[in-house]
């Protein structure tokens, strides 16, 4: 085993959360290295998440745009789309963003190695390359940042053409002719607006009684009701019994709400039911980390029960998988591990966001878990078709709620689905964060025309007093 190289901070993982850890640890004075185990920096959301997604969900709207041009008082007779252009556009998005983190490790003195960590005792971590040979790093606080991967159905595995996950799906060959989706949770519903735009036949099952299950029960119904007015079936409390691969792609066995049974046949199944921590074979079984169903306890700084042990982003219980958590928790553990004042996440105050069409933004309780949680709450709403930016665009479906309680305005939640909504949301979380209420929101001038008065609107409506409904 060569000499332990030596460190302030070891981040296993370059995912959002490590890199961005990294980069701060960097800017703090602290001597970092990054174990990654591929060949590139960037994690999941970087190479299979959140950017690729992103560039295929916008080539989708072009189109889209393209189809509907007439509407528009423009004539587009002939245009189609290259498939393989798409997929080169993609990958060049992703390269780019990916050499950039590369560019801010040079920047902020930070090292990297490519191998696979794991922890081997206090302040150790070693690391195998892809040859197999073994070196050891060690430092004064670890950071964990391994990320999660998809779930998979029983007896299912994963192949490049019929049975997907968020990986596969984004290298397939050709648009394919049909697919069903499993999960209308973010990933499900987002593959779902990419896929039929770009003319493939899509149908989606969800087990729970809504599509995005986590958002508020207004918003849910309204992007089921408007997948269906777009041609995208959403079958809902519908359980999958068993899927079978077979010679012309896949069949999946479904029990409907009302015991019946049906048999839906696609092309290929896109498999999106969660996702699980990457917290096996990293050492954990040797230190005092305690595990929630696979996911890492941490204290409010991140701190593992293990002394000079953090973890952050998907691996930790309770957080939200999402990619910005990760960072800001990251910057959380990077700070305290510094031994700097380091404000804990308010995970109240977390903004979601599902890239669908339409768009889903929303951040705090929803109306049901407000009333549950004892407020007495008070509801405001605007409709984006009664707003004059959204009619401009031709995006008149969805609506912005605002969840206050009754005596003093405090803003509690705020959940849109629209036009742009995921640009949005950030107002209502900065609000939120000055504990502002709906009277502050309603009294600041929004401009015009623009989608962010229905913000304004939504606020007055609280009181009964929107204007232009």
């Amino acid at each position: 085993m060569a000499e332990a190289a030596k460190y302030d901070i070891a981040i296993i993982g370059s995912g959002p959360g490590g890199y961005v850890a990294a980069i701060r640890a960097g800017q703090l004075g602290q001597k970092t290295v990054v174990i990654e185990r591929d060949d590139k920096l960037g994690g999941t959301c970087l190479h299979v998440g959140c950017i690729p997604t992103k560039a295929l969900l916008f080539d989708a709207e072009v189109y889209d745009q393209f189809k509907n041009s007439k509407e528009y008082g423009i004539e587009c007779k002939e245009f189609s789309v290259d498939w393989a252009a798409v997929q080169a556009r993609k990958t060049k998005i992703v390269t780019k963003l990916s050499k950039g983190i590369e560019f801010l490790f040079k920047k902020n003195k930070v090292d990297w190695i490519r191998g696979v960590g794991r922890l081997a005792g206090p302040g150790k971590i070693s690391v195998t390359d892809a040859k197999g040979t073994v070196s050891e790093v060690t430092a004064k606080n670890i950071i964990l940042a391994t990320g999660s991967e998809a779930k998979m159905l029983p007896s299912l595995e994963a192949d490049a053409k019929a049975i997907l996950t968020n990986k596969e799906i984004l290298d397939l060959k050709e648009v394919p002719k049909s697919m069903i989706i499993i999960g209308a949770g973010a990933v499900g519903v987002e593959f779902a607006s990419i896929y039929h735009r770009f003319g493939c036949e899509v149908t989606v099952l969800e087990m729970l009684p809504h599509a995005v299950p986590l958002e508020d029960e207004e918003i849910s119904i309204e992007l089921e009701k408007a997948f269906r007015k777009q041609g995208i079936p959403v079958h809902t409390q519908a359980r999958v019994e068993k899927a079978t691969k077979t010679p012309k792609g896949v069949t999946v066995a479904v029990t409907h709400a009302d015991g019946k049974s049906q048999t839906y046949e696609a092309e290929t199944l896109l498999v999106a039911v969660g996702r699980a921590p990457n917290t096996q074979g990293i050492g954990l079984e040797r230190t005092r980390v305690k595990l929630d169903r696979g996911f890492v306890k941490t204290n409010p700084a991140m701190q593992t029960d293990e002394p000079g042990v953090y973890a952050i982003g998907d691996i930790v219980a309770g957080s939200p998988l999402l990619a910005h958590v990760g960072e800001m928790e990251g910057i959380v553990a990077v700070t305290h591990a510094a031994g700097q004042a380091a404000e804990p996440i308010n995970y109240n105050q977390i903004p979601n966001c599902t890239y669908t069409e339409p768009e889903v933004a929303s951040v705090g309780l929803t109306e049901k878990k407000a009333r549950e949680a004892g407020y007495k709450v008070k509801v405001g709403k605007f409709p984006f078709s009664a707003n004059s930016k959204a009619n401009i665009l031709g995006a008149r479906e969805g609506f912005v709620k605002i969840v206050s309680e009754e005596r003093y305005g405090e803003i509690l939640g705020v959940h849109m689905i629209g036009p742009r909504v995921t640009e949005m949301i950030a107002e209502a979380v900065v609000v939120m964060r000055l504990e502002g209420t709906v009277d502050d929101l309603a009294h600041t001038i929004h401009p015009h025309p623009t989608l962010t008065e229905a913000v304004l609107e939504a606020a007055e409506g609280a009181h009964g007093m929107s204007i232009h409904i």
